[in-house]
């Protein structure tokens, strides 16, 4: 059988390969793919051991744990930390590649039934860890990182009843003050409304495969902690 294997971030310039289509014995786990992998590509080696357990495997867009089977045809993700489907996104959480529009977020979530509604937005500054940024490059798993927005905007509305929550990203290269991402969310009470911004943009950071690049006047560095 035969997998295809997307590499993003880091692991993707160390490699200098956006996607490898790999043989494997049928049967075969995401143990052996890894394996064979490190054995046959000496920077996806290097990047393996330098992040270690923390990078994530995610097949056909959804992120796994343990050891399972793989299939024909099946399409495998290894994912550095983040920094911070094949059907259409939901309209409610937007990968985009030009300039955001926090109004635009806002109406997908307002309604008569709300009495609060909590905007976060996330712009590029110019200073990061001691160092002058010229400009930042976002790199996206498209369609997964759609997907995980949503099931995050999910997750919030499960535990604040009420809570509506929009997202809008931006991806490719943004220069200082451009707006990164926005979230939005409403609900009847202002509290709610709080908290499920706050979780919404805390947890995006955590898992949806995006990748910040930092472009310093000393040089670029991929970040993985979430700043």
């Amino acid at each position: 059988m035969q997998v295809m294997v997307k590499l993003f971030g880091s692991i993707r310039e160390a490699t200098g390969a956006e996607e490898l289509a790999v043989p494997l014995a049928d049967g075969s786990r995401v143990s052996a793919l890894r394996s064979l992998l490190v054995e046959q590509e000496p920077a996806f080696a290097l990047a393996h051991g330098e992040l270690g357990e923390r990078l994530r495997v995610s097949v056909n867009m959804e992120i796994v744990t343990g050891d399972p089977p793989l299939s024909d045809g099946d399409e495998v993700a290894f994912l550095p930390p983040v920094a911070g489907g094949q059907d259409d996104p939901p309209a409610r959480c937007r990968l985009r590649d030009s300039a955001l529009d926090v109004g635009e977020v806002v109406t997908r979530v307002a309604g008569p039934d709300v009495g609060g509604i909590v905007t976060f937005v996330g712009t590029v500054r110019n200073a990061s860890r001691g160092k002058d940024i010229e400009h930042l490059e976002y790199e996206a798993y498209p369609g997964m990182a759609e997907r995980e927005m949503d099931k995050i905007c999910e997750e919030a509305a499960a535990r604040w009843p009420g809570a509506r929550v929009a997202v809008d990203h931006r991806a490719g290269q943004l220069e200082i003050g451009d707006i990164a991402v926005v979230v939005v969310a409403a609900a009847p009470h202002r509290p709610e409304a709080f908290a499920a911004c706050r979780y919404t943009i805390d947890t995006l950071k955590e898992r949806v495969p995006i990748w910040k690049k930092e472009f310093a006047t000393d040089g670029a560095t991929w970040v993985d902690d979430h700043a």
